[in-house]
Parts: C-alpha cells; sequence; structure tokens
C-alpha cells in the first residue's frame, strides 16, 4: 500500500501549544500508514503580490514543502473565533501567484484544539470556508472539535496522557488516513489507461 506524504500544517506559532502537541500525536498516530511531517510557517513575510516577481526564499522554501506532498493537515487554535494571523498568511501565500496554488485538489482535513468548551469552532469553519474555494476535497466526518484541551492532558515528554483524548487523535488519524487513500485511489481509477486502445 502506498504511504502518502502529508503536510502538517499548525496555526498556533507558541513553542509548546497545545495544537503543536496534537499535531505531534497525529503524526504518531498515522505512522506507518502516511508519512507525516510539520512544514512551519512562522517565518513566512506577509503575503504581498509585489514580492511574487521575485519571492522570499521563506516563500518559496514553504510553497516547495506543501506542493510535493499528497493531503495537508491543519490542527489549528480558535483567535477571536477565527483562524490565526499566521494561518491565514500560510494559505495566501500558498495559493499565489494565481493559477499556482500549492493546495488545489489535495486531499485535507481539520482539526482545532482549545482550552474552552467549543473547542474552536469557528477557526475549524472559517478555515473549511477558504478550503472551498482553494479545491480542497475536506474530510466532513468525524468534525475534529478538541474542546477543554488543556496541559494537564499531556506529558512531560508531550505526548497525550488523557485517555479520552487518545481514543478521539486515534480515531481522527485513523479517518484521515482512509480519507486520503479514499481521493487517490479514487482519482487513479478516473485516470485514462495509458496502455488503452487509443479510443478505437
Amino acid at each position: 500500500m502506498e504511504q502518502h506524504n502529508i503536510a502538517v500544517i499548525v496555526g498556533s506559532l507558541r513553542k509548546d501549544s497545545i495544537n503543536r502537541k496534537v499535531a505531534q500525536a497525529l503524526i504518531a498516530a498515522t505512522a506507518g500508514s502516511l508519512r507525516c511531517k510539520i512544514v512551519e510557517i512562522g517565518d513566512l513575510p506577509p503575503y504581498d503580490p509585489d514580492l511574487d516577481a521575485d519571492a522570499p526564499t521563506q516563500w518559496r522554501r514553504y510553497r516547495s514543502e506543501v506542493a510535493a506532498c499528497d493531503g495537508i493537515l491543519f490542527v489549528t487554535p480558535e483567535y477571536n473565533r477565527s483562524i490565526p494571523g499566521a494561518l491565514k498568511n500560510a494559505i495566501d501565500v500558498g495559493s499565489r501567484p494565481y493559477g499556482k496554488s500549492v493546495w488545489a485538489r489535495k486531499p485535507a482535513a481539520i482539526v482545532t484544539a482549545s482550552p474552552g468548551g467549543v473547542g474552536g469552532f469557528g477557526a475549524n469553519h472559517a478555515l473549511r470556508q477558504c478550503a472551498v474555494f482553494l479545491d480542497m476535497p475536506m474530510m466532513q466526518q468525524p468534525e475534529a472539535y478538541l474542546g477543554n484541551v488543556t496541559d494537564d492532558k499531556f506529558g512531560p515528554d508531550g505526548g497525550i496522557a488523557d485517555a479520552g483524548l487518545n481514543k478521539v487523535v486515534g480515531a481522527v488519524a485513523q479517518a484521515f488516513t482512509a480519507w486520503v487513500g479514499l481521493i487517490h485511489a479514487g482519482r487513479a481509477a478516473l485516470a485514462p489507461d495509458s496502455a488503452g486502445s487509443d479510443g478505437a
């Protein structure tokens, strides 16, 4: 079975953020079925179309890393009922120049984690709205709004120490693995048969 490469985009820039810890747990849970790697966004200059003719090194690095992947896993907190500014900038940088988006047709999933009870619902759906325009087939179920996620849910090594949270993360990882496989298998089935008979 083919192992697909997945770009994991973490919306929080904080070193010890709960979302980065959740992302690491998802990476561990998909090991053996997906090759997941966090693609860093903290060094990206703000998107400015005037820079596209001679893109900053950070943009080129980031676009290249995302373009090389077969799917995207977003893990982010909610800021002010929407997505963090750094994540929105990363989305914009990856979507340009026009016609050269690194996001198009990549299967994706969104996980939002928050100490609050609603689990980043607003950020989750704001990001889904972006994904529709970016032509990203988004996993619909299970919806991953992880509420009441606090530092005490994790052990000293950063791994999940809470059984309930670990179970949910495992279920999301399993579903996302299946989603990526489904999208890519469907495309392979619809691809023209290179050994066909030229339409005869």
